[in-house]
Order: C-alpha cells, then structure tokens, then sequence
C-alpha cells in the first residue's frame, strides 16, 4: 500500500467498505474540494430510540444495479444543509460509521442523500481525510481494485426481497425513461413493478366479474394499482383500459376521467376559466366564415393556433402576421381539425414554467427557455431548463388547474406576463427527464409515495421498538 509520512496515498477513485453497515465494497469519488462525504441512500426515514433520534435506510452500493440492497440504522448525531450539485439545499441527516480504506480504518461522518443522478454511491470529502490522505488527482484504486463479479459474490446475500405492492405501470415504451425511473423507483422501496404495454391489453365487461387480459390471454390477478402513463394517440383506449382497472376496485394515480379531460384541450380550458384561473385569451371555432373575427378576438396576430389533440409542442403554430393567421386556419379547419387559436404572450420571451404537481402539492419547478429561433419552449423542441423558485400566485394556480381536472399528479404549464400569471395548459402524463435533471430531485419516487399514501401502505419497520417520529 503506497504511503507517505503515515498517509494513505488514494487515487480520484477507491474502494471502500463499511463493515458495520453491512458495505463491504463500495466505490467512491475523493473530492478534497467538498467539505463533508454523503453515502447513497434511498427510502431514508427518521424514529426514536431510547429518547434519541435514529434514521433507517436503504443503499444501492452497486452503481446501476437495483438488484442488490443493503438496510441499515443509525444514530442521528446532526442535520445539515447542504447544497447539491443543481444549486438547490437540502437539509439532510448526518450519520457516524467506521470507514475502512485499504489495511486503515477511522469513524467518518457521512450525510445521506439519493445519489442516483451521480457517477458514484459515495463522496469522500476533505473532513475525512485530514491528517491521514493523501490524494493524487491522476490515479484511482491505488489501494484495492474489485471486479464487478467479485463485487455482486460480496453481495451475494442482500438481493431485495419483495413484500411491497404490485404496481402496474401502463404505458406504451418500456425503454422511455419516464417509465424505466417509475419501475426503478417501485422497485426501490421494495414494490413489485409490472409494464403493461396499453395496445395489448383488452378487457371484459361483466358486472359479476370484470377482468383485464393482456398478450392473448393472461389474466391479470391481484393487482394493488395502476400508474397511467397514456400517450395521446391511444388516450381513448388506454382509458378505457384505465377505467377497467377502476371499475375493478384498483387505485390509480390519475383517473380515466382525469386523464381525458385533460387532454381534451377545449374542454380543460373551460374548466380553468370556470375555476377562475387566469389563461391567455383564447378563441375557438368550426367555420371559416369567422376565422377574421376570431383572430381578432384575441388581439389579432401574432398569435398561436393550437390543435386540440397534440403534446411535447406539436400541433402547435405561431402565426405572426394576419394573413398567415387565416391561411393556418382555414387550411386545419379544411382538413377537420379541432383547433383553438390563442393570445401570444410576447414579454414571456420564449419562456414558461413547468409546475409538477403530486398529490395537491407542488413538489418541483422548472423554468424552460426555448432554443434559439423557436417560441416553444418544450425540451422536447430543443429547450433548456433551470430549476427555479415559484411566487405563492404560480403554486396556488398550478394547485388549482390540477384540482379543476381532478388530477393527482401533473405537469403545469404557466406564463410570466404583465398581468401576473397565466396558465397554458396541463399534461397528465408528465415527462421525468428533463425536470429530473434540472432538479436533481426523485419525482419518480414521489410519485410512488402517493400511491402507497393513497392505498395507506406503510414500509414494514424492522424493529419493534423503531416508531417513527411524528
């Protein structure tokens, strides 16, 4: 083992293991430009014990592997702010455990926080370090190197039991990686996740016994909920499939009634203005003999024409002049299409807020600028995204639209003008990777913890005398 003057000598990346947590190996980033090391830890949850405060919690030690899942207690010993690598802070419970790196071991504080969105499930940071490394920034395992064969037989004994719910996402990709972190996130917290692909599943109505058969012929028995995630081309059939599920006393997270109404432009916008909620002026017809006065019903051009089905940006045009305007119109109203033409919010400057919301809060926000000569402001158009902090106006109406639809989770989309805020419109199949990584924040896992919520699932204590604080 390279030493020098009774100093480990450590690469940028190691080995390390905690043997009183059950971590024989895991492998960390060295970083003596953070102050304190945070471990990777999931499903974190506080109790008492004998009068002092404890935390539980669960680590993936293997990089990409959800297989593998060690749980550990430990004493609370402070709780710190930290500020992650998105800009945002967190308050985050600091934990004692002997650290054993190559043939030394010492106690190290660590602080526990999902690591996921990072290269690494753990980050040794400076405070550990003093006085006994030294770390050469153009190496790594200079002390110990595991194969990822040797590293799965260490674990060989901590593969996840499942004695959680069976929880059906219904959706249409399995590899899109909205659905991949809501199976990742089941699985996490120890449920078992099933993908339902929606167009091979077919239903049978019977009032003594409704059933949900899938891929010719399999059954689908016990079935706790539905997560629906309903692209647009199939909303007719994938909530009819939704609505089975219903009818056979499963809970979901978004109603078949729910779902439709939001993607029922028109119909949404209705709601809205019944709710008294604050929108761009927006016209709607079904003849272009009044394609003219529609367009000046909303403050002439430039506006926006929007079709009524359409998501992630599509089927929506700006017009910027009023010949262009009529000649969009009536070209859409030639083919039969339903479309809504709406008031252009110059001062947002291609800008506008994505509010995600989960059971009647608003738990993540994002403000989406769109790319360079575009006006929509989707990532999926090229847009960028920055975490950003709502004013109590923005929550109260991303609060409100969701509860006008019905929806428990959603996407809200809102405008900053002159007049205060202005909602667009709100996506029941909200999409996780853009505002995933803006945040650095678990919405899948939020969006799991509402349903075990709406079923009243609790995670089984491993202790008896584990009874959480309050």
């Amino acid at each position: 083992m390279a030493s020098l003057d009774g100093k480990i000598i450590v690469g940028s990346e190691e080995w390390c293991s905690f043997p009183d947590a059950g971590l024989p190996a895991i492998k960390a980033r060295v970083d003596s430009g953070a102050a304190t090391s945070a471990l990777h830890a999931i499903n974190i949850v506080p109790f008492e014990r004998d009068g002092r405060p404890w935390v539980s919690f669960e680590v993936h030690p293997i990089q990409g592997d959800r297989s593998v899942v060690v749980r550990h207690e430990a004493p609370v010993i402070a709780q710190r702010e930290v500020r992650s690598t998105s800009g945002a802070e967190e308050r985050r419970y600091v934990i004692r455990e002997r650290l054993v790196l190559g043939e030394q071991s010492w106690d190290v504080e660590l602080t526990l926080a999902n690591r996921d969105a990072m290269g690494y499930r753990m980050l040794l940071g400076r405070q550990a370090m003093v006085g006994r490394i030294l770390v050469d920034p153009a190496g790594s395992h200079h002390l110990r190197q595991i194969s990822p064969e040797e590293c799965l037989a260490l674990y060989a004994d901590s593969r996840k039991r499942k004695d959680g719910l069976r929880i059906v996402l219904l959706a249409s990709n399995p590899d899109l990686y909205s659905n991949r972190r809501l199976i990742e996130a089941g699985e996490e917290r120890g449920h078992q996740m099933q993908f339902l692909n929606i167009r091979q599943c077919y239903i049978r109505l019977d009032p003594r016994n409704p059933e949900v058969h899938y891929r010719g012929g399999d059954v689908l028995g016990s079935v706790d909920a539905v997560i629906p995630r309903i692209r647009p081309s199939v909303t007719f059939f994938g909530c009819a499939v939704t609505r089975q599920f219903e009818s056979m006393g499963v809970q979901v997270l978004n109603s078949a009634q729910a779902i439709a109404a939001s993607r029922d432009k028109l119909f949404a916008s209705q709601e809205f203005v019944r709710a008294g909620l604050n929108m761009p002026i927006t016209g709607f017809a079904d003849s272009p003999l009044d394609t003219v006065d529609l367009i000046r019903m909303v403050g002439g051009a430039p506006l926006i024409v929007k079709l009524l089905e359409g998501a992630q940006g599509k089927g929506v045009v700006l017009a910027e002049t009023q010949k262009a305007a009529e000649s969009v119109i009536n070209a859409l109203q030639s083919l039969d299409a339903n479309l809504l033409v709406q008031e252009f919010i110059k001062e947002a400057g291609g800008t506008d807020l994505r509010c995600f919301v989960v059971g009647g809060k608003v738990v993540a926000a994002i403000e989406r600028r769109a790319a360079e000569g575009e006006y929509r402001a989707n990532l999926h158009q090229g847009g960028t995204a920055r975490m950003v902090q709502l004013e109590a106006a923005e929550k109260q109406m991303a609060l409100k639209a969701c509860k006008a639809l019905g929806l428990d989770v959603a996407g809200v989309d809102i405008l900053r003008s002159h007049r205060g805020p202005l909602l667009l419109e709100v996506n029941s199949s909200p999409g996780l990777e853009g505002i995933e990584g803006a945040t650095g924040m678990d919405l899948a896992g939020k969006m799991i913890q509402r349903l075990e919520r709406k079923l009243g699932w609790e995670r089984p204590v491993a202790r008896p005398d584990a009874a959480a604080l309050p």
